[in-house]
């Protein structure tokens, strides 16, 4: 029977291109574990799409003078362009800039408002009056009175990761415009009362203690131990979802509380689009389904604390949904930040490396190859341009690249473009064939438990296996003097790598997938994505989709079969000089030492 997977990404706000950082955090590491559910045979539903409402969009806007309506809709083309390219199999990307997102949210928060899980409270806010209004958190930065950090957002700081009262900032000033004589005034909002619901999520934190990261449970623990405080939902904002009451004009939903939503509506989004209107409830209400949650530190507790009270409070989204409460997060697997040659990434100071850049000069597998042994899992990581030079070359186009291309030549010139009979195998040709079906099992246990970078690394060692066994059997030698023992060994390595495709498959899709039309197989091994344009009361929005069907149910060992017509291979993977390290360095402004 198969298990429900909803695999839900961070939204990026659209404000600025994705850099490598941002992959590595999310997105990288969501669909290497989607794809592994979906060949597995389980029923995935992977979600995301652009952040519209962020106070940095608007930020953004005001900086470039133009309408917000506009940044957004740049970025958001961006992203699916890029999306597109790296194949990153998204079963929808949307936008919370939607009709059905505004429904879904205004519902979310007068459910909450219904189950007594929110309050009107007076609060006491920054204003300025040089711009004459007040300032949302995000508008806000200055000191952080926790640490010390001098470019604390109003919100949350970078540093140490705390949220943050921005009206207790130390020298607050205003982003845009620089304005350092903030008042604080009072204006009122509703506020999510994460008090009464503690105890309720340090049950739900406790569920979990086994399998989350210690990273995320640490500091959900750690926050819940210091006491909960009810945290505002609305602010004043000109651009976001409004607040669904009367009385409450100029004021919306602030953008912490509505964007995570957006998993949740989505996956109603996805639903209506395949004309299924209820399937999001196997995803919401089932209660054998998992639902995991792909984000970087910096989200942590929106997605560990909460993201759950938002549902708790909730407690289901329609009046006539069945079951008495959406399901909680099953895992919450952030990722550490990734620096750049030991230093944080700075977009501002083009500081980066930018995704869709990276993928179009040097290949998505390359790309996506070398993000997942750099995985910042645990500790940050960094991306170094050496590394990445060497990692192509010495792992992906001497290991498995060289394998792929020399076997399937090889069978091809000698053995008429086709897999050849192998007769009675020996003990060592089992043995590799035996190694390689138990990586299934291996390999499929640490992806399960979202242990990426461990499970890459022993798909290279089965190709290490594999090479290995060549090394002994050398048909390349054998056909000039006992081409049975030749035809045994081609045999037995080509039903090898048809296994290894399908393991590399989740980290390296586009080249498994040239593998696969290598080996004679008709059809794709995976789905296919599709950009539609879906029309809603807010205006039409581009949204990427991807049909699955091909990839179900594929995670299994080889079944090659003997007198299958094999197609010319051609390279998987192209080797890099030496020098694009230095080069790219200079790019930067960076001179190696």
């Amino acid at each position: 029977m198969t298990t429900p997977i909803l695999v839900s990404v961070a939204w990026p706000y659209a404000n600025a291109e994705i850099h490598v950082g941002n992959l590595v955090g999310a997105n990288l590491p969501a669909d290497i574990f989607a794809r592994y559910q979906r060949l597995v045979g389980n029923r995935v539903l992977m979600v995301s799409g652009s952040d519209a409402h962020g106070t940095p969009i608007s930020v953004r806007a005001e900086t470039e003078g133009k309408p917000v309506l506009e940044v957004y809709e740049r970025f958001h083309q961006k992203f699916i362009e890029l999306h597109q390219k790296l194949g990153i199999s998204y079963d929808l990307f949307t936008s919370t800039h939607t009709e059905n997102h505004f429904h879904v949210s205004q519902q979310i928060f007068l459910n909450c408002l219904k189950n007594d899980g929110l309050y009107l409270e007076t609060q006491k806010q920054l204003f300025s009056k040089v711009e004459n209004r007040f300032l949302p958190d995000r508008f806000v930065e200055g000191t952080c009175y926790i640490c010390g950090y001098d470019n604390a957002r109003g919100d949350q700081c970078d540093k140490c990761g705390n949220l943050l009262d921005a009206t207790l900032l130390i020298n607050p000033r205003s982003k845009h415009s620089g304005d350092t004589h903030l008042e604080i005034r009072e204006t009122q909002h509703f506020f999510i009362d994460l008090g009464k619901l503690s105890e309720p999520l340090s049950a739900f934190l406790d569920t979990h203690k086994e399998h989350w990261r210690p990273n995320v449970l640490n500091v959900s623990k750690g926050q819940i131990a210091e006491g909960l405080r009810g945290r505002p939902i609305t602010r004043d904002l000109e651009w976001g979802i409004p607040v669904p009451l009367e009385g409450y004009a100029g004021k919306c939903l602030y953008v912490w509380f509505e964007a995570v939503i957006g998993y949740l509506s989505a996956s109603v989004e996805y639903s209506q689009l395949q004309g299924t209107p209820q399937a999001w409830h196997d995803w919401w209400y089932n209660p054998s389904a998992r639902s995991y949650y792909f984000i970087g530190k910096d989200n942590i507790p929106f997605h560990a604390i909460i993201w759950p009270a938002e549902l708790l409070a909730s407690r289901t989204l329609f009046a006539d949904d069945p079951g008495e409460q959406l399901n909680l997060p099953y895992d919450v697997p952030a990722n550490e930040f990734m620096n750049l040659e030991g230093q944080k990434i700075s977009g501002s100071r083009n500081w980066a490396v930018w995704g869709l850049d990276v993928t179009e000069r040097y290949g998505p597998d390359a790309v996506r190859y070398y993000l997942t042994q750099a995985m910042p899992v645990g500790k940050d990581s960094d991306w170094s341009w050496q590394e990445f030079v060497a990692r192509n070359n010495d792992e992906l186009v001497a290991n498995w690249g060289n394998l792929v291309n020399r076997l399937v030549g090889f069978a091809n010139k000698h053995f008429e473009g086709k897999v050849p009979d192998a007769g009675t195998l020996t003990e060592s040709d089992t043995a590799l064939l035996s190694t390689l079906e138990s990586g299934f099992n291996s390999v499929g246990e640490l992806l399960n438990a979202v242990k990426l970078r461990p499970a890459l690394q022993e798909t290279l060692r089965l190709a290490t296996e594999v090479n290995r066994y060549l090394d002994q059997t050398a048909p390349w030698t054998a056909i000039k003097t006992d081409r049975a023992a030749a035809a045994r060994a081609v045999y037995v390595a080509l039903r090898a790598i048809d296994s290894l495709k399908v393991l590399f498959a989740p980290f390296i899709p586009h080249s498994s997938e040239q593998v696969h039309q290598f080996l004679g197989y008709d059809g794709t091994l995976f789905g296919t994505q599709e950009l539609i344009t879906v029309p809603d009361n807010l205006g039409s929005h581009n949204a990427l989709t991807y049909n699955a069907s091909g990839a179900t149910g594929r995670w299994q060992a080889s079944q090659l079969a003997a007198g299958q017509a094999l197609r010319t291979p051609k390279p998987l993977f192209r080797k890099l000089e030496p020098s694009i390290a230095g080069e790219e360095l200079a790019k930067l402004g960076h001179t190696p030492s």
